[in-house]
């Protein structure tokens, strides 16, 4: 069985942008409230799905309601973007897959340090992407497979850099939309999937070594691998 129908959330025009041009050409403006979605000719849909895990979460439940009552439903949610990797595992300029998605700041302080909201009694912090779908996309990319965290404040200092290394041992990056994105692809019963390319490292802020424009090109590296590896991948295999 072929995917048919795949929306792929970035934060910004400069990301989609990169994975635009891997894909076929646009051929509609699709207007959606309060955000951008453009429909190519090989059933690849690019929203512009906004910054932070709230306004994704927004977002894509909107694009996934029009499309379902459209009788269009997605097969595939993709939440793609850059972001930062932990060193050394993932370097400025490479790719990296989720095989977890996590939010990382979403629970507690407490006097012995982080808790989070699961342990507190409710919600979630976790999604899992299927396996074989990360097999795959991790395969046709020659990208990692780890933990990829959402955050609402980006890492700035070494002292978080480590925190939250600790806490999440697996972890190759960070970013602030997947966890949003993976939220309202679980409400909605679609499959979700994160890649992210690496523009800096997570840690003290430095924007001299900040490499936006390999991370892009990465990125469109990345999906135009990653689409016809897709042809391979039954949405039924592993949910």
């Amino acid at each position: 069985m072929r995917v048919r129908h795949v929306l792929v959330a970035t934060a910004v025009p400069a990301e989609r942008d990169a994975v635009a041009r891997a894909l076929p050409s646009p051929v509609e403006q699709v207007p959606l409230p309060g955000v951008g979605l453009t429909r190519t000719a090989g059933g690849w849909d690019l929203l512009d799905a906004g910054v932070g895990p709230a306004l994704a979460a927004a977002s894509v439940s909107a694009a996934l309601t029009a499309a379902r009552l459209a009788g269009t439903p997605y097969d595939l949610v993709v939440s793609a973007g850059i972001g930062g990797g932990f060193q050394p595992e993932a370097p400025v300029g490479s790719l990296v897959v989720a095989d977890r998605i996590t939010v990382a700041d979403l629970g507690a302080e407490t006097a012995d340090g982080f808790v989070p909201v699961t342990e507190l009694g409710f919600g979630t912090v976790t999604h899992h992407p299927p396996r074989f779908l990360v097999r795959i996309a991790s395969g046709a990319t020659g990208a990692p497979a780890g933990t990829v965290l959402t955050v609402s404040t980006v890492t700035g200092t070494a002292a978080r850099a480590a925190e939250l290394r600790a806490r999440h041992p697996r972890a190759l990056a960070e970013g602030m939309e997947g966890f949003g994105v993976a939220e309202a692809a679980a409400a909605h019963g679609t499959a979700v999937l994160e890649i992210r390319a690496v523009s800096n490292p997570v840690g003290p802020r430095d924007r001299a070594a900040w490499r936006i424009g390999d991370a892009l090109a990465a990125l469109t590296e990345g999906f135009g691998k990653l689409a016809p590896a897709l042809e391979s991948w039954n949405p039924h295999d592993d949910q």
